[in-house]
């Protein structure tokens, strides 16, 4: 069993394969946190200390007993008001208006398989799979509750969190703070990583010591944002990629959030993710239940490349779901930096018939497709197809993009609205927006109000009435402004509208996978604003970014790679100069770059040279026998694009027998030093040969010197070697 319970010393402990989760039930009633991190035999209750803490201060229940504090003791799930002076997981506002609860242990149950979680987003998994723990804890005296959620997938080494909050009390009262996961250490020294950005340039590689203080990341935007993603990693300080102890929690959710990495006086550590505190006060009627969203954990002691596998692998099997959840997708072309919002009919059928021509899968017809939409200031919200511009109607346009032997897939924004919109002309009160005052405008439109039914309903059904107008076989769903003005006029309480936008948008996306079992959705939100766990339930790949350029791709996908699979990373060739940086790279460093993800082309083919037509040729050739590979096997980062001369990853199948490894050279110098390429994955005592040359290496030789690349000059050199192994 991978759960087991103790019951004369009260102890909980969790196996995955690798590691070992414990936690203690104590005389006083208290969850306290013993252990996590690589598999143990034992009970840690060794580990807690006692003393006398000055201004600490002691549960009424321990009497003259002033070792016992809350404000030193590791915590399972800590909350605001019982002597816990650090940042709690809960801080609640009681019907009398005082603050604080104090949640004690109730009982607890063990059942086969995954729980779910009521209109959210969570890992899945049967029960040979997977075991749930549920641990009841209650205030007694408001008599709130809090079931905690533990869902464990031994053989991915992932433990999730999440927690069900019942009022089962008279009076109401309001969560302020709730946070999903709360790792608590005693000891040690450890380094957070995080990722950061910006729009076009999302999940810049952070690490920095913990130290005393608060380390906290988050978003108050609406979505998981640009500027931080809600993935922290938790490091020893000796750890790299292929060495020491390190913890992951990445939040399943697409909304705002926060993490925080505290260090408190005594030099224990506390790491916190959940749900965004600021705005976020949500009332509990009498019998009301608060669902929270998950978080997902995983502990390596092989250091962060296994600690990304781990996630990847949890992702593609229990996170994302439907046709396309391992399938290899459709090569596409997009039209938006083809033609932008400038085109017509004829100008689309021109570039799928140059598509088709070069083996490309699927036209996708982006923004400009609808209403009077010229320009990013009208038009959305009235989703009905502009067929004076394409010059017929959608269904007839859609069988001649098949029949040249394309798919066709289209673009919607359907959670904005612009105010240039009969939509907004006939439902103002439908916009999220403060009474009394002038909206904070982003992209000259507005967030409509996802938290109410009819609003949701209206948009799905106009969505509906346009996919059943012909064989649309892909939706890229975007959504590009944050959410500044939270405010429903149909909501008494405006501390819920984040949270309940959220609920609200999910329920789409699960309506929308219903209906279109078959249809594949990339999700989208500026390119990668919106680039998290959540959205991978529901749409198997996400764009990457909005910036193509190659060179700035390589961070931007190394960044993303420590919490997500490739194949959930959008990632598109697109002109040169590119438009967005002015770079100049070759069509192969650009072709070798999108191949780290699900590749497509984001450009129009008129001007090609023949010898440019015969390279991409070449590439959609590699790309479709590499894509199981890419979508499917172990990645590993072979070099860091921040640090060094050049940017290397590698993709090995499960059985070893494939891999499949590319370079991008970063820098050149005159009488320029050989850079060698150390593999990673192969099996020892193999034998591998690289499939161009016809040459053959020995595994453990490629894994400890490496493979030297041809001097070769220029800027932005790529190398691609696939190997097959010897048998």
């Amino acid at each position: 069993m991978a759960i087991l319970f103790e019951s004369d010393k009260n102890i909980f402990t969790i196996h995955t394969d690798n590691s070992t989760y414990q936690m203690q039930v104590d005389k006083y009633g208290f969850l306290l946190h013993l252990y996590y991190g690589r598999r143990t035999e034992g009970t840690m209750d060794y580990l807690l200390t006692y003393a006398d803490r000055g201004f600490s201060g002691n549960p009424y229940d321990v009497g003259p007993d002033r070792t016992y504090s809350m404000d030193a003791l590791p915590q399972e799930f800590p909350c605001q008001g019982n002597g816990d002076f650090r940042s709690p997981a809960i801080s609640v506002k009681n019907g009398d208006g005082s603050y604080g609860c104090d949640l004690r242990y109730q009982g607890y149950e063990i059942k086969k398989g995954k729980y779910g979680i009521k209109g959210l987003p969570a890992v899945y998994a049967d029960e040979t799979e997977a075991e749930t723990l549920e641990i009841l804890l209650e205030d007694t005296v408001t008599k709130l509750q809090v079931v905690l959620l533990y869902g464990v997938l031994p053989e991915c080494d992932v433990i999730t969190r999440s927690a069900r909050i019942i009022n089962a009390g008279e009076d109401s009262l309001h969560l302020e703070k709730v946070q999903s996961a709360c790792l608590d250490f005693v000891t040690g020294n450890y380094d957070i990583i995080s990722f950061y950005g910006r729009h076009a340039m999302e999940r810049n590689f952070q690490r920095i010591p913990v130290s005393h203080g608060s380390f906290k990341i988050g978003s108050r935007r609406g979505t998981s944002s640009h500027q931080y993603n809600p993935l922290m990693i938790l490091a020893r300080p000796d750890t790299n990629e292929d060495f020491g102890g390190c913890y992951a929690l990445s939040f399943v959710y697409s909304g705002s959030f926060q993490g925080e990495a505290e260090m408190d006086q005594y030099h224990q550590i506390r790491v916190l993710l959940g749900l965004q505190e600021e705005q976020f006060s949500y009332p509990l009627g009498a019998g009301d239940t608060f669902y929270v969203p998950e978080t997902i954990l995983t502990y390596s002691g092989q250091g962060l490349g296994r600690l990304s596998r781990n996630l990847h692998r949890c992702c593609r099997k229990h996170l994302c779901r439907g046709k396309y959840k391992e399938a290899a997708r459709p090569i596409l072309v997009n039209s938006w930096e083809a033609a932008y919002y400038h085109f017509d009919g004829r100008m689309l059928y021109d570039l799928a018939a140059s598509a088709a021509d070069l083996g490309i899968e699927m036209l996708v017809m982006d923004d400009g497709w609808f209403g009077k939409r010229n320009d990013d200031n009208s038009s959305l919200g009235d989703w009905v197809v502009n067929e004076e511009k394409l010059g017929e109607p959608l269904k007839d346009f859609i069988e001649k993009i098949n029949q040249l032997g394309m798919k066709f897939g289209i673009w919607f924004e359907p959670e904005c609205v612009n105010e240039d919109s009969d939509l907004f002309r006939t439902h103002p009160d439908w916009a999220l927006r403060m009474p009394g005052r002038k909206p904070v405008m982003g992209r000259n439109q507005l967030i409509l109000d996802f938290t109410r039914k009819e609003v949701v309903d209206a948009i799905f059904d106009q969505v509906c009435r346009v996919l059943d107008q012909g064989n649309i076989e892909y939706l890229k769903w975007d959504m590009n402004r944050s959410m500044s003005d939270m405010y429903s006029a149909a909501s008494g309480e405006q501390g819920r509208i984040a949270y309940d936008y959220m609920i609200g948008l999910y329920d789409f996306l699960e309506r929308l996978m219903a209906r279109y079992p078959n249809l594949l959705i990339e999700g989208c939100s500026g390119g990668g604003g919106r680039f998290d766990a959540g959205m991978l339930y529901y749409t198997p790949q996400i764009w990457c970014s909005d910036n193509t350029d190659a060179l700035d791709r390589l961070r931007i996908q190394y960044g993303t790679s420590f919490g997500y699979p490739a194949g959930t990373v959008g990632s598109h060739v697109s002109v040169s100069p590119n438009e967005q940086t002015g770079r100049i790279t070759s069509l192969e460093t650009r072709g070798i770059v999108a191949m780290a993800g699900v590749f497509g082309y984001e450009m129009s083919f008129a001007g090609l040279t023949g010898k440019e037509k015969d390279i991409i040729r070449e590439q959609i050739k590699k790309y479709r026998s590499y894509a199981p590979l890419v979508q499917n096997g172990l990645y590993y980062r072979l070099s860091n694009p921040f640090e060094d001369e050049l940017a290397a990853w590698e993709f090995v199948s499960e059985d070893g027998a494939e891999v499949l490894a590319s370079v991008v050279m970063l820098e050149i110098h005159g009488n320029m030093t050989a850079s060698y390429v150390r593999f990673k994955g192969l099996e020892s005592g193999r034998f591998y040969q690289e499939q161009e040359s016809g040459r053959i290496y020995g595994a453990d030789a490629l894994m400890e010197v490496g493979l030297p690349l041809p001097l070769k000059c220029g800027e932005y050199q790529a190398y691609q070697y696939y190997f097959k192994q010897v048998r």
